[in-house]
């Protein structure tokens, strides 16, 4: 086994390596860019996500204004919006953002800090790109851990219970509820949600934006988890209305597998209760692909799908964060978010493999071939 995962730490460094570089060139030849982005913005022309000149940018608002730098030589550019400017303004800029030096250089010198966990500043907010991740990483742990625990708290007993009563009334309006919990969108029904309990037309039941109140420190304990889950109820309620429903099957599909084997009709036939086969025969071999997806399952709703929950319920986590940081080429941000989330990624997908062999100590992946 130890082989088995040094084998999948040393693969993770090509993987990584390949993300990076089909991501960077990419983002080489993708119009647009932050030296633009800046122009635009001092122009008054910038209509992104967040259209702002702070840090970076903002470094430049007023040398563009001085005489000699602005309506000064008009010059030929490659950056739109760079008419009439002194090229010398047009350099402090690219050196700012580090566009000065050609494109494998910035990348080399990327990989390097990436490897020490240096992500840089962010170009548009004068903060560190550790330091924005971590103030977002609240509503991403709230939105995913929430999601996932509810998803297979109703999942799996929920799936059981459709195997065990497989064809019958029981089983089919529960699949019929779970295809049309699925088909809905997420943001449609969070707008639904506002609509009935948020005071959108009907009842001020639940509050609309935050994880918390303003005076949320000034609560004792238990108002403190009250004020907290009073917060999050609207937006994990619209994030997990669809997100059981492959799980469920998944769960009956499993149960219906293996209560067709030879070895349930046998201990049936030794007399044993049913509760006793299924969860002391079936429980562990029919949860053994469900389980071990559990990790997997975690980082997905951690990182993925909460964008426009997070916009709608005004929740500032990572899904915006990154959302944000593309639309305003914010490139720091970006990259540091595509590395952090592809090595928890690759991470997660060994941890998944050696849940398998904890769940079933049979299933061995030293002799496989990776």
């Amino acid at each position: 086994m130890l082989s088995y995962i040094a084998r999948r730490l040393l693969l993770m460094i090509p993987t990584l390596f390949g993300i990076m570089l089909i991501s960077f060139t990419i983002v080489q030849f993708a119009p647009g860019g932050p030296v633009e982005r800046v122009l635009a913005q001092l122009q008054g022309a910038d209509a992104g996500a967040t259209a702002r000149i702070t840090g970076a940018g903002g470094d430049f608002a007023g040398q563009a204004m001085q005489p000699g730098l602005g309506g000064g030589e008009a010059t030929t550019s490659r950056y739109r919006g760079a008419q009439g400017l002194d090229p010398q303004f047009i350099k402090q800029l690219e050196a700012q953002f580090g566009f000065d030096r050609p494109a494998h250089e910035r990348f080399v010198k990327m990989l390097g800090d990436y490897l020490r966990f240096d992500f840089g500043r962010s170009y548009f907010r004068d903060v560190s790109v550790l330091q924005l991740i971590k103030e977002k990483l609240p509503v991403s742990i709230t939105l995913g851990l929430w999601m996932t625990l509810i998803s297979y708290a109703i999942s799996i007993p929920l799936g059981i219970r459709k195997a065990v009563r497989d064809g019958s009334t029981f089983d089919v309006w529960t699949s019929g509820v779970v295809i049309v919990g699925y088909a809905i969108p997420g943001f449609l029904f969070a707008i639904l949600l506002i609509v009935l309990f948020a005071g959108g037309s009907f009842w001020q039941i639940f509050p609309l934006r935050g994880l918390t109140s303003e005076n949320w420190h000034e609560l004792t304990l238990g108002g403190k988890i009250l004020d907290y889950l009073w917060h999050i109820t609207l937006p994990i309620t619209a994030m997990a209305l669809g997100a059981f429903a492959t799980t469920t099957l998944l769960t009956k599909n499993s149960f219906l597998d293996e209560i067709r084997k030879h070895y349930v009709v046998t201990a049936r036939m030794k007399g044993l209760a049913e509760r006793q086969v299924l969860y002391g025969h079936v429980f562990r071999n029919a949860m053994l692909i469900v389980v071990a997806g559990f990790p997997g399952a975690f980082i997905s709703a951690f990182f993925a799908g909460s964008l426009l929950i997070e916009t709608i319920f005004s929740l500032d986590g990572l899904g915006l964060l990154s959302f944000e940081a593309i639309v305003n080429r914010d490139y720091p941000v970006v990259f540091a978010n595509l590395y952090i989330f592809s090595l928890l990624g690759l991470v997660v997908g060994l941890i998944s493999d050696l849940t398998y062999t904890w769940i079933d100590p049979r299933i061995d992946f030293e002799t496989r071939e990776t």
